[in-house]
């Protein structure tokens, strides 16, 4: 009798632990040997497909702001967004025009980040020659200790234009922020940026990173996540940090390796603030860029807000730059088992506009 329970303990031990290790396996650590065939697939995510209309987070748009009186459901307004009713912009000879500030969510960008160089998973899923493999960046960004390596991750970025209002003419914006893109277009593709994967590049670049790689620094992006985790918005004094997914220097495609909705998360706002630091992308929210926006070499945080469109959808809110993914829609796990790890993120952008009589 005896016997008969030992065994018995012995293998609900054994279903215990086994069920304990497959868990541990799927949902909180990510082992590279077991993913490399998965992630070695380049994945359609469907963009250019019926998603697009079905899977596209239109609520997220709301709310509109005309004339200090807010349409449609509620939603959060940056904190730094244009105060007031109306407003004047100078024309070409320096004459004041009139006119009512308006404001709004804008689908602008499309970032999707992947393991796989070359892979353009909204392109249809093609695979694109980009050149010698010698020029990929290794997913350990040269790292020699195992234990660095084990930490860090490595994703390729590639940044659409996806100026959605605009293509369907649901809404033809005004010349202050306008969006210099009207299509469907391919804005950049780290492969063949020799700093994204080079922290010694990325560091020349933006020497600022500096300035804030010391642990006073980091500590205040601590802060700043918890006081997102309470509810407030992205601190725009805080230009390095990115909330609870971390810092966001060095801007390489090396990330420290978390959650796979934080580390996707974090490369592709690294993507965003390099757009910036290179002024290829203005700041549009603001009283002072309501006739014009302006290049600003640090990210807005609260210009943009990240809605995932892959693999698992935000079909019903955004998240701000830094939130934690326990307060996604959904929840924190959105990685369906034989997916791979790679993502494709919307980008939401908040602009002031003042419209001239």
């Amino acid at each position: 009798m005896r016997a008969n329970i030992s065994c018995l303990k012995l293998a609900l031990a054994t279903v215990i632990t086994t069920a304990t290790l497959v868990f541990s396996a799927g949902v909180i650590a990510d082992d590279p040997a077991d993913t490399q065939a998965e992630n070695e697939v380049c994945r359609d995510n469907h963009v250019l497909s019926a998603r697009l209309f079905t899977d596209v987070c239109w609520g997220c748009i709301f709310p509109i702001k005309v004339a200090g009186a807010t349409l449609g459901p509620s939603g959060e307004v940056p904190d730094d967004s244009a105060k007031g009713m109306v407003c004047a912009c100078a024309d070409g000879l320096g004459v004041y025009h009139p006119g009512i500030l308006s404001a709004m969510w804008e689908p602008r960008r499309f970032i999707e980040l992947t393991r796989t160089p070359g892979c353009m998973s909204s392109l249809g899923g093609a695979k694109l020659d980009l050149g010698s493999e010698l020029q990929y960046g290794p997913q350990t960004d040269g790292a020699q200790d195992e234990r660095l390596r084990a930490s860090i991750s490595f994703y390729n970025a590639h940044m659409y234009a996806m100026p959605l209002l605009r293509m369907l003419d649901l809404y033809l914006p005004g010349d202050c922020n306008a969006d210099p893109y009207s299509d469907f277009d391919i804005i950049s593709f780290t492969e063949i940026d020799p700093t994204w994967n080079n922290t010694t590049l990325a560091f020349f670049q933006n020497p600022e990173s500096a300035a804030v790689s010391n642990v006073i620094a980091q500590q205040a992006c601590a802060v700043e996540a918890a006081a997102q985790f309470a509810g407030s918005q992205p601190q725009s004094t805080l230009w390095w940090c990115a909330g609870s997914w971390g810092g966001q220097y060095p801007l390489t495609g090396s990330v420290r390796t978390m959650d796979t909705p934080r580390t996707t998360s974090l490369a592709a706002t690294r993507q965003l603030a390099i757009e910036h630091r290179r002024g290829l992308a203005y700041r549009s929210v603001g009283n002072d860029v309501a006739c014009r926006a302006k290049i600003y070499p640090t990210i807005p945080k609260q210009q943009y807000k990240l809605n995932m469109f892959y693999p698992t959808p935000e079909t019903k809110k955004g998240h701000n730059i830094g939130e934690s993914p326990y307060k996604w829609q959904g929840g924190m796990f959105r990685y369906p088992t034989g997916m791979g790890q790679d993502s494709t993120y919307m980008i939401f952008q908040w602009s002031d506009c003042c419209r001239t009589l």
